[in-house]
């Protein structure tokens, strides 16, 4: 029996190492992998693959050395390679492949932007349309040339804003939601609380699907030199069309499959195709990926992203979101570091937690005192996500993004008819008259609700307040664009929300002029907070991390494509706000319409 156990045993040692030895061996070569994957030839063609909703930035271990390179780039990714093709002479040109394009159209604009300051770096930018809707086409006419895949089909029927209303069908399952809204125009509740779009839902969405039509109109008709009822009328009268009727009518410049697209810069370069291109990721990597490289000054890009939770809440699913803790890190990382000369606040948020956004608002007013912030606003940056952005001594935002939503709603669901439906009974004993007002499984009596309303317009004067401080407004002004009314950029900035028009670049200019950096100087960019990569999970030792990281990756794009009723607007509030008993007070943006 001995000789038994000690066989077994000796069999169990040598299994675990040969496990370690394997790992370390696939480790290694993942390394050498990495590495040697990171020289770039003398002279070649940036291949950029451009598609999906563009995040702001990736998550971590998201550059792991097998399947890694088939995660999208993220919107902070794309910027950085455009913006380092434009000095660097191994480039020869730049091919982007747009297929599937779902972003906002402020990260659309940002794109734009930079292709631009590409072409008159001297570059030639080449836009390859796989199947184009009319996301993939607006970015395309920012490009030298458009080549459509020959085969394929172009969908150009326009801009539609989806609404969808909850309330009953709940209702039919014995669930109701009672609403404290501050203001009319705080319009979230409603896919709670009613069937149809109220007014005010139907004016902001209204108005923001007008601003995003005409920018689109604009810049089809500007970059192709079109008129606008000409492409209006393709619109209207055609909606899909081949890529041959897409080219007699001026749309694009060329037909071509890939590989026809392949030969010819091979043949126009003289180097054969597989030593002739290089892709978006591994240009990035071999140029030092998102990480300063340099020992020179530096701004720091403090990243604000999806809700904006309380400490706990962040690991709940549904998404990305930033807690306070992890905005507390990051700053603390900025002004530590010497080399940071300032901090531009990125934010891509429709906010979320009140209290939150508040407590992350005095964190950065804190910190405006030792170093300047300018705030940049990407897709979205409304309610909550607005509020931080005051701490900003200048606010940015592109045309399009969706921001202003100065207001807090609370939602307290109703599940009794449910209880009654199932045939559950309840039975509670309290001490004190409110012990049991707050519970889902009944609705507020008049002298409740009254609480629950004053509770909500406590947190909406608050942030009134601080919109005419840091507006430097008076409340009453603030509240004649407040109400919860969600404003667009450029519309936001002729009511005073914010400062100025322009995106991050635009914004890294003006914080490196406010801290007095030399104005010939390009500071490198300290993103925050710090994302780790699969090769910093691996030296550390830390395997159970980059396991968890890259798990979390992976269930967050497979439940984005497999569950899409569980991504209908309001889908996430209603979770978010089942997570306790307690009635929850958001400053969240209120009009959920994704406009594509």
């Amino acid at each position: 029996m001995a000789d038994t156990n000690k066989k077994k045993g000796g069999c169990f040692r040598i299994g675990c190492l040969t496990v370690i030895v394997a790992v370390l061996l696939f480790g290694g070569l993942g390394i050498v992998a990495h590495l040697w994957g990171k020289r770039l030839p003398e002279r070649f063609v940036l291949r950029v693959p451009v598609s999906g909703q563009i995040d702001e930035h990736q998550p971590d271990a998201s550059s792991f050395p097998i399947g890694g390179g088939h995660q999208p780039l993220s919107l902070e990714e794309l910027l950085t390679i455009l913006d380092r093709a434009r000095t660097d002479k191994r480039v020869d040109s730049v091919l982007l492949e747009i297929d599937g394009l779902n972003a906002p159209a402020a990260k659309i604009e940002e794109l734009s932007s930079s292709i631009a300051a590409l072409r008159k770096s001297g570059k030639k930018v080449t836009a390859f349309l796989i199947t184009p809707e009319d996301k993939d086409y607006l970015l395309a006419t920012a490009c030298d040339a458009i080549i459509a895949q020959k085969g394929s089909w172009m969908t150009l029927d326009g801009l539609k804003a989806e609404l969808f209303f909850l309330a009953d069908p709940l209702k039919k399952l014995g669930v109701t939601f009672q609403a404290a809204q501050w203001k009319k125009y705080k319009s979230a509740v409603e896919s709670f609380t009613r069937s149809t779009p109220s007014p005010e839902n139907l004016e902001e969405s209204n108005a923001l699907l007008d601003d995003a039509w005409a920018d689109y109109l604009d810049a089809v008709s500007r970059q192709r030199r079109i008129g606008k009822d000409a492409f209006r009328q393709v619109i209207d009268s055609l909606a899909v069309l081949t890529p041959e009727k897409a080219l007699g009518l001026r749309l694009i410049d060329r037909v071509a499959t890939d590989r026809e697209l392949e030969k010819e810069y091979a043949q126009r370069l003289d180097k054969p195709a597989d030593e002739l291109f290089v892709g978006g990721r591994a240009y990035l990597d071999a140029t030092g990926g998102m990480k300063p490289q340099s020992v020179g000054d530096r701004i720091a890009v403090l990243n604000i992203t999806g809700m904006i939770v309380s400490d706990g809440a962040a690991d709940m699913g549904d998404g990305e979101k930033t807690d306070v803790s992890t905005v507390k890190q990051a700053l603390q990382t900025a002004l530590d570091d010497s080399k940071v000369k300032a901090i531009v606040l990125r934010i891509d948020s429709p906010g979320g937690d009140a209290l939150a956004a508040s407590t992350m608002l005095e964190l950065l007013d804190e910190a405006k005192a030792k170093k300047p912030i300018v705030a940049s606003m990407s897709g979205v940056a409304a309610s909550g996500g607005y509020m931080v952005a005051l701490a900003g001594d200048r606010i940015f935002a592109e045309p399009m993004s969706v921001t202003g939503s100065i207001g807090v709603f609370s939602l307290k669901p109703d599940v009794s008819g449910l209880l009654e439906k199932t045939g559950i009974r309840r039975e509670v004993l309290t001490r004190g008259r409110f012990a049991d007002a707050e519970t889902p499984f009944k609705a507020f009596d008049d002298a409740s609700f009254s609480k629950f309303m004053e509770m909500t317009g406590v947190v909406y004067d608050d942030f009134i307040a601080k919109v005419a401080k840091g507006r430097k407004m008076t409340p009453a002004a603030v509240d004649a664009v407040a109400g919860g009314r969600v404003w667009s950029g450029k519309r936001a900035l002729e009511v005073g929300l914010i400062d100025r028009i322009g995106g991050l670049n635009d914004a890294v200019q003006e914080a490196k002029q406010l801290a007095r950096m030399d104005a010939k100087s390009k500071p490198e960019l300290l993103y925050l907070p710090v994302r780790k990569t699969w090769l910093e999970y691996l030296l550390a030792g830390d395997t159970s991390a980059m396991t968890s990281a890259l798990t979390a990756g992976i269930v967050r794009q497979s439940l984005g494509q497999l569950q899409p009723l569980a991504n209908l607007p309001g889908a996430k509030i209603a979770r978010y706000l089942l997570r306790s008993e307690a009635p929850q007070v958001l400053a969240l943006d209120p009009v959920e319409v994704e406009i594509k």
